[in-house]
């Protein structure tokens, strides 16, 4: 497991180490994390089982929700399972082709699901300001064709990423102190020039996250804007209402990556175990929270999981 410093030396394997310093706590720590990728793999997929059977829900909203449901299924999966195998069986070996693909369908995932919030707010955005026209605009056609767009987006962004860690030399070290892979994390073991790895890297980040954050807040500007030229105040309460569950979403996404990037940046004294928690937190949260968010907050989902759980029982 020693790492090497000659360019001689080309790493094919490389060891996560999981929580460094926290060995002996492994097998705690894993206990949350796995009720937690329970309750992530459940709740999501009642949700879109929910969806997928009652016609009642084949509306535009569910069926982003739904869109949203199968991206935190994968989310979630592309990093649990490793860091379980870390935890309950010391399984910390990871090929280089295994690391790629790992962290290629974790950006990936992140990138699907910030487009499917920002279509999320372009359809509460239609729902409040054009009500009489919602189903005519949003067709199951264009539906469809949004959902593919957001899809190919974000594989065709990370795509080039295989290429550009596919052509460097991993002559470092083959030791990463995490729990799973990540692209600059892995780039910055090699001994060539990174610097179109981060350039692209950057580009990715302000052409899909940052520009979706920026056209989510446009959209609840207009929103708001609509909504407080409504004369009825129980009209008002009830266009807030359906944005609730969105907003709770949007800042359960961002929020933990967010205050992640900045703990890193600017939180040079915070333990290197606190910013890997930290990291799994933001991978975690969104997946668990998502449908119990929305199974709360949104009664017809409400009322067909109580049905789908109980009623079905007797």
């Amino acid at each position: 497991m020693d790492g090497f410093n000659d360019s001689g030396v080309n790493h094919i394997v490389f060891y996560l180490l999981g929580i460094p310093g926290q060995e002996d706590l492994h097998l705690w720590i894993s206990i949350p994390f796995f009720i937690s990728y329970v309750i992530a793999l459940f709740g999501n997929g009642l949700l879109i089982f929910i969806i997928l059977i009652k016609s009642s829900l084949h509306e535009p909203m569910y069926l982003f929700l739904c869109m949203l449901a199968a991206v935190d299924i994968v989310f979630a999966s592309t990093t649990e399972p490793k860091t379980l195998a870390i935890f309950w069986c010391n399984r910390r070996e990871i090929s280089l082709n295994g690391c790629i693909a790992q962290l290629y369908f974790q950006h990936s995932s992140f990138i699907s699901e910030s487009g499917i919030l920002l279509i999320m707010a372009f359809d509460r955005y239609i729902a409040v300001c054009y009500p009489l026209r919602y189903t005519t605009i949003l067709t199951h056609s264009l539906i469809g064709k949004i959902g593919v767009a957001v899809f190919l987006r974000a594989h065709c962004t990370i795509f080039p990423i295989v290429f550009l860690l596919k052509r460097l030399h991993f002559c470092r070290n083959n030791i990463l102190p995490h729990t799973f892979c990540e692209h600059i994390g892995l780039a910055k073991y090699a001994c060539d020039d990174i610097q179109v790895n981060i350039w692209y890297g950057f580009f990715v980040l302000m052409s899909t996250v940052i520009l979706d954050i920026a056209l989510i807040f446009v959209s609840y500007v207009l929103i708001l804007h609509a909504v407080f030229h409504i004369p009825s105040q129980e009209a008002r309460h009830k266009a807030l209402n359906t944005c609730g569950s969105h907003v709770c979403v949007i800042i359960l996404f961002y929020g933990p990556g967010i205050f992640s990037v900045l703990t890193q940046r600017f939180g040079r004294d915070i333990p290197l175990h606190i910013h890997i928690l930290l990291a799994n937190v933001s991978m975690l949260a969104p997946p668990m929270l998502n449908p119990i968010i929305y199974g709360v907050k949104t009664k017809q989902i409400r009322h067909q999981v109580v049905y789908v759980l109980f009623n079905k029982q007797k």
